[in-house]
């Protein structure tokens, strides 16, 4: 006995393996990329800065040297240029200075240049247009000279900051896309689940979920109905196929009893009834044996160019003594039609759509056969003029062993457009039907026509 309520809640709290790799997943390539930009950014930026103070550094240089040079060319000689405004000049913008003539001698220096190891700018002096000496400048770890170290500290802290948001918001966000793509899949796993302890109503139903989930879902949904279907149309053969069996074998239990017991005579009514029974049970066997072949005949076709129009011919004229019997007219219009497929086959599924025809028309009416090409396909209708089908019943006519109620007094299994189908489908063509009630049905058979390259790759056998 099995539990039909449905699949189990799935528990929305759980982080699962899978929603654990594909949140790492995520937060692993977001931090790479966090990574990666903070480390151009904080290179660019550190190439930058010291670009700008390089800039900077060499202005002041020249700046310095200038004022120099307009020390000196106010007196017109380095013993009596007043060069301490310029050093002071300089040691307010974190710079130690050396100041030097034409022969390389120190005019006057800074108290702390000759204690600084930094790199060293120089720069010429130049008054009336000729070379006054030279100026060499330090800088030192304030002023100018360390305000683009704690420019870089800045901004490298900054990176940093924004680094570490970023790949805060990244983790948030790689566990919320993580739990919406399992979030559906879990459900998915439940119903499959599920479905597998037999709980064949079970189904995943509408999902919020990326497209790709909702058409897998949309899927396992379609193989679910489809599953729930054939089971019902197995039980239905199952209760079928005993109450088909039973009604014949208690005819013939009773008459062999009643022989036995010698209560009737073995008269040639009697054995011809019992003889009925028996071939009743044959036809039965013999449409499940064709069912179990026409179930594996897309392995086993040999296919060959032949004429749809001609096989359609053939098929009616092996029933047309049955047709007269019943009363019915059976018209034809065959025009050749070439296709690749196996003539046995194909000459068994025309059969099943005239026997159809047959059983469901009335006497006096009419069935029309017709074939013939059109654009790439080989096209073959069966017209009849019996009830019809209802709307509702049109689209189960095809599935194994159902038979319309208005069919219950009628013989047969059930069988015989479901064997036409899978046929029709084994040799890549298909089946349909259309119908009114009270205006007759129409079978369309549509196979594609023979091509030169078909044919030319024709294989023996498949």
């Amino acid at each position: 006995m099995t539990d039909d309520h449905g699949p189990p809640p799935v528990r929305a709290g759980r982080v699962g393996t899978l929603g654990l790799r594909l949140a790492l997943a995520f937060i692993s390539v977001a931090l790479a990329a966090v990574a990666l930009l903070a480390g151009l950014t904080a290179g660019f930026a550190a190439r930058d800065v010291s670009a700008l103070a390089t800039q900077q550094r060499v202005q002041l240089t020249n700046a310095i040297a200038v004022a120099a040079a307009a020390a000196w060319d106010r007196h017109d000689s380095w013993a009596t240029a007043a060069l301490s405004p310029v050093l002071d000049l300089a040691a307010k913008t974190g710079a130690d200075v050396q100041i030097r003539d034409t022969s390389g001698r120190v005019v006057r220096s800074s108290p702390g240049y000759a204690a600084q190891t930094g790199q060293l700018y120089q720069a010429s002096l130049t008054a009336h247009g000729e070379r006054a000496g030279e100026a060499y400048v330090r800088f030192t770890g304030s002023g100018l000279g360390g305000a683009d170290h704690a420019l870089e500290i800045d901004l490298l802290r900054a990176i940093a900051g924004a680094a570490g948001l970023a790949a805060l918001m990244a983790l948030l966000t790689g566990l919320a896309a993580a739990r919406r793509i399992t979030r559906p899949v879990e459900q998915i796993i439940a119903v499959t689940r599920a479905v597998g302890r037999g709980q064949r109503t079970a189904r995943v139903g509408p999902l919020g979920a990326p497209d790709e989930l909702r058409e897998l879902a949309a899927a396992f949904d379609q193989m679910a109905d489809t599953m729930a279907r054939q089971e019902q149309l197995r039980r239905d053969l199952v209760a079928d196929v005993a109450h088909e069996l039973r009604t014949p074998i208690a005819v013939l239990q009773a008459g062999h009893e009643a022989l036995l017991d010698e209560v009737t005579e073995p008269t040639p009514e009697h054995l011809t009834s019992l003889r009925d029974e028996v071939l009743r049970l044959a036809r039965m066997v013999s449409d499940l044996q064709t069912l179990a072949a026409a179930d594996a005949a897309a392995l086993h076709l040999s296919r060959r160019p032949c004429d749809l129009a001609e096989i359609a011919g053939a098929a009616t004229d092996s029933l047309t003594s049955q047709f007269e019997a019943a009363g019915i007219t059976v018209t034809r219009q065959l025009a050749a039609a070439e296709v690749l497929g196996d003539p046995r086959w194909l000459h068994q599924v025309i059969t099943n759509l005239l026997t159809n025809a047959l059983k469901f028309t009335p006497p006096g009416g009419r069935v029309s056969v017709q074939a013939g090409p059109h654009a790439v396909e080989a096209v073959l209708t069966v017209t009849d003029t019996g009830p019809g089908i209802p709307a509702d019943e049109l689209p189960r006519i095809f599935d194994r062993f159902w038979r319309s109620p208005q069919a219950a007094q009628t013989s047969g299994s059930g069988i015989g457009l479901a064997v036409a189908a899978e046929l029709a489908r084994a040799h890549g063509g298909q089946l349909s039907a259309r119908s009114q009630p009270g205006q007759g049905t129409e079978m369309t058979l549509v196979l594609p026509l023979v091509s030169a390259a078909s044919q030319a790759l024709l294989p023996t056998s498949t």
